[in-house]
């Protein structure tokens, strides 16, 4: 079997990544900033935004609810409020199922 190196993650990341990550504007991302309350990314002192892997979560449910399920800002605040644990919990099966998915590619590929 060939040597596989580990994925390297950073700690933090700039909105720059984080907006390339997403296909979306840095502008659109400070703007979510603002809008919802679990957005809190890391500011230095001369104003850069530094997201943790939390942050790039809770920005990608918020991206989801908006853009792929049709949420206004709005009611995806309301949802966010009454099921914040419940919508972490689904997307970490979704994401758990995504690996799962991919590693059986990968396996069926080298059969």
């Amino acid at each position: 079997m060939p040597y596989k190196e580990r994925e390297i993650t950073k700690m933090y990341y700039t909105i720059g990544e984080v907006a390339a990550q997403f296909d979306v504007n840095q502008s659109m991302i400070r703007f979510y900033e603002k809008e919802f309350d679990i957005l809190k990314p890391k500011k230095s002192k001369s104003g850069i935004r530094s997201f943790s892997l939390e942050d790039i979560e809770n920005l990608k449910i918020i991206i989801s609810l908006i853009h792929d399920k049709g949420y206004t800002l709005n009611g995806a605040k309301e949802y966010l409020k009454n099921n914040l644990t419940e919508t972490k919990d689904n997307h970490n099966v979704i994401k758990s199922l995504e690996n799962l998915k991919k590693f059986l590619i990968e396996v069926r590929d080298q059969l």
